[in-house]
């Protein structure tokens, strides 16, 4: 459990309870009076059943073609925590949004739930572009997308290959391929990269065997002396009541503990290679100037082609993006999006 210590420096989390810092504007669960929200379901190309909250601005014109952004949440949250707030800010200046749950993962389809999947995670977004671009309502020539931590490199990798994404931003991006084979700043040796490998395909077995699935802790559900600041920055917004959140008919807040067995697949995973291809679409890249996790969006800023941006939040860490209101550069978002998608 060591080498999973080791590797898991990563963007996911979980469940909640008391103690939680709400400064700067903490409001994760924020309902605007200011939208229209409905549930919607479509299928990804693998035939599964995408789930997700829609919103409009109130008095929108349907008789009229609008903007659209798909919005995805956190590598193992849920569209309840980070994306739907960000949905309904984005919906006040105009925007219709969809946050979606990606595959096994909340209210989405797939089997075992939790199951890693990077290719179908990024399907998922271009199937919400496919959702978009049926509704009367939406013009889809002017469709972003906006990935929140984990979902930045799922964006990346959704965009590389889907040209109807116009526009493509993230915030707090983690670059879930490298997280996992190199962890923070390089930190993981070859040999526990191997060691980390053979665990998982070792449980892969056991399951297959009839035994019990195994979840990687993504935050730990007690703090220590020995607790790193890392993990205590999940541990506030996912085991607390300011960002924790139990699925409807699940009887624990699971969020944010990916199957061991399939987590060997972020292995194999380089969203950024090519990442060149998406222009002349442009790129925002937001992060904080204290946030762990800044090394992936500096990266994917040096490999991207033009236009681009490089957007540093003075004083943010990478959790304090995912709903400290007063940081989030929401007038910085939706600039972007005006622009690139008028």
């Amino acid at each position: 459990m060591r080498i999973l210590t080791l590797l898991l420096g990563l963007a996911i989390s979980s469940f909640a309870a008391t103690g939680a810092d709400m400064s700067d504007g903490a409001d994760n669960f924020y309902k605007s009076d200011k939208v229209t929200h409905q549930k919607v379901i479509f299928k990804n190309q693998y035939q599964m059943n995408v789930v997700g909250n829609l919103f409009m601005p109130k008095g929108m014109k349907q008789a009229s073609k609008n903007p659209a952004i798909v919005i995805g949440h956190p590598m193992g949250a849920v569209k309840e925590q980070s994306s739907t707030l960000y949905a309904q800010k984005l919906a006040e200046q105009g925007f219709v949004t969809l946050a979606i749950d990606l595959s096994f993962w909340g209210e989405s389809e797939g089997k075992p739930g939790h199951l890693i999947s990077p290719e179908i995670y990024s399907d998922d977004f271009s199937a919400a572009v496919d959702y978009l671009s049926t509704q009367p309502y939406i013009n889809a020539e002017k469709i972003g997308v906006l990935g929140i931590c984990g979902s930045g490199s799922f964006v990346i990798n959704a965009a590389k290959i889907d040209p109807r994404m116009k526009a493509i931003a993230t915030v707090s991006m983690y670059d879930m391929g490298a997280a996992f084979r190199n962890g923070l700043q390089h930190a993981v040796t070859p040999e526990q990269r191997q060691a980390f490998i053979k665990t998982a395909t070792e449980q892969r077995l056991a399951e297959f065997k009839g035994g019990e699935a195994v979840y990687i802790p993504g935050t730990v559900n007690k703090l220590d002396d020995t607790t790193s600041a890392i993990q205590r920055e999940f541990f506030d917004f996912y085991r607390t009541s300011r960002g924790g959140y139990t699925p409807e008919g699940e009887k624990e807040a699971l969020t944010t503990k990916p199957m061991l067995s399939s987590i060997g697949k972020f292995m194999n995973f380089y969203p950024f290679n090519d990442i060149d291809t998406i222009s002349p679409r442009p790129m925002l890249f937001i992060t904080g100037d204290k946030a762990h996790s800044k090394e992936f969006s500096e990266d994917a800023y040096q490999r991207a082609g033009q236009p681009k941006e490089l957007y540093i939040v003075p004083g943010a860490g990478h959790v304090d993006l995912y709903d400290r209101t007063d940081l989030i550069p929401f007038a910085k978002l939706t600039s972007f999006f005006k622009n690139a998608l008028k």
